[in-house]
C-alpha cells in the first residue's frame, strides 16, 4: 500500500541491519551450560570449537572470542559508542581507565568510547549447578564529528531506573516497552552519557525493548518525520505491522512520522526498536574504529600502536570479577555505585 507507513521488509542476519544514526545492533542469546567453578564451560565442551573465533552456535551458545570463559576479551573502540541491554545473564566490564562492573538482566551499561577506549565484555557462568542463560543486544550508536575525540565514560542505566510503558487493549491484553533511551507516554529513559548523539531530545534517539502478550494489540506512535525507525522481530510466532505481516527473524524500516499499529500472534512477539535522527555525515569504519576519514581512522591504529588507548591494568585481557561479587559499577574516578 502506497500509504503504508512499512517501508521495507528485511532478514535479520548476525548482525542486524541499522540505519543512522546506528552503526550495528547484535542479538546474543546463548543458552550456556552450567559452570565448572571458575566461571566457565567445562573443558570438554570446548573440544572441537574454534576457540577465539567461535561464533557457531553449538549445543545452543558461543565462546566467542573467549578460550575459557565466554566473552570479548579486551578489544578497542574509538569514534562511537557501545550500549549493552541485558536482559539476562551477567557480564563483567572492565576497561583501560581502570572501570570496571558487573551488570546482569535489565541492566544496560552505555559506553563513549570517545578519543579511545580499551574493555573487555565476557560472560561469566555464575551457576555451577544448572545453566547459565545469558540473552543481550550490543548496539553501537555512532558520534557527530564533534564528539569524536571526547574522553571516554561509561553510564550505567541500572534496571530499577529503567522505566517500563505499559498498555492494555480493549481486550485487556498487555503491550510492555521497556525503555532504555527516549520517552513514551509519560516514561521518560535515564539520561544517557553526556556527549552522546541521544542526549539531545531533538534527535528523538529511542531504545526500546517491546513485549506483546499473546493476540495484543497496540499502536506505535508516531514522532516526527525524517527520523530512521526500524523495528526488529526476534521471538514469537506472528506479527502483523500495519497490515503487513512480518516473520520471525525479520525487520521493518517504517515512516517515523506515522502511527503504526502491531498486533501480535498466539504466541506473542519480542521486539527491538531503534529510532533516531540521522547525524548525516560521512562514516569511515575499519573494525573498531568509527570516524569521519580514512585518514582518521589512520591516526586511530598509529595513537593505538602508540599508547593502546592507556593500556591495560588488569592480570588479563579477559579478566572478570569471581564468585561473590553482585552487580556494582566502578568508574574511572575512583567512584562506585553497588547494587
Amino acid at each position: 500500500m502506497s500509504n503504508s507507513p512499512v517501508l521495507q521488509v528485511f532478514g535479520l542476519g548476525f548482525p542486524w541491519q541499522t540505519a543512522d544514526p546506528f552503526l550495528f545492533c547484535v542479538h546474543h542469546e546463548d543458552f550456556f551450560p552450567a559452570g565448572n567453578g571458575e566461571l566457565g564451560p567445562e573443558r570438554s565442551l570446548l573440544k572441537g570449537r574454534n576457540i577465539g573465533q567461535d561464533f557457531e552456535i553449538r549445543d545452543g551458545w558461543r565462546m566467542y572470542h573467549g578460550d575459557k570463559i565466554p566473552g570479548f576479551p579486551g578489544h578497542p573502540h574509538r569514534g562511537f559508542e557501545t550500549v549493552t541491554v541485558v536482559t539476562k545473564g551477567v557480564v563483567d566490564h572492565a576497561d583501560s581507565m581502570g572501570a570496571a562492573g558487573r551488570y546482569m538482566g535489565g541492566d544496560t551499561q552505555w559506553m563513549t568510547a570517545g578519543r579511545g577506549v580499551q574493555h573487555s565484555e565476557m560472560f561469566p557462568l555464575m551457576h555451577d549447578d544448572k545453566e547459565n542463560t545469558m540473552e543481550l543486544f550490543q548496539i553501537w550508536l555512532n558520534l557527530p564529528a564533534k564528539s569524536k575525540m571526547t574522553d571516554p565514560h561509561f553510564t550505567m542505566l541500572w534496571k530499577e531506573d529503567v522505566p517500563e510503558y505499559s498498555h492494555q487493549d480493549e481486550a485487556g491484553r498487555t503491550t510492555r516497552v521497556v525503555i532504555t533511551a527516549g520517552s513514551l507516554g509519560d516514561k521518560r529513559a535515564p539520561a544517557p552519557p553526556p556527549e552522546s548523539w541521544a542526549a539531545d531530545e531533538a534527535n528523538e534517539v529511542a531504545i526500546w525493548t517491546i513485549h506483546m502478550a499473546p493476540d495484543a494489540e497496540w499502536e506505535l506512535p508516531a514522532a516526527s518525520a525524517g527520523l530512521n525507525r526500524v523495528l526488529y522481530y526476534y521471538r514469537g510466532d506472528d506479527l502483523t505491522v500495519d497490515q503487513q505481516a512480518l516473520r520471525i527473524e525479520q525487520g521493518a524500516l517504517l515512516a517515523s512520522d506515522q502511527p503504526v499499529r502491531l498486533r501480535a500472534g498466539s504466541q506473542g512477539c519480542d521486539m527491538l526498536l531503534l529510532q533516531g535522527k540521522p547525524i548525516g555525515e560521512p562514516v569511515a569504519k575499519y573494525g573498531p574504529f568509527v570516524m569521519n576519514t580514512e585518514a582518521e581512522i589512520q591516526q586511530a591504529f598509529a595513537d593505538y600502536r602508540k599508547d593502546q588507548f592507556g593500556g591495560w591494568p588488569w592480570p588479563s585481557y579477559d579478566h572478570v570479577h569471581g564468585h561473590q561479587r553482585g552487580r556494582f559499577a566502578k568508574h574511572a574516578d575512583g567512584t562506585e555505585e553497588v547494587k
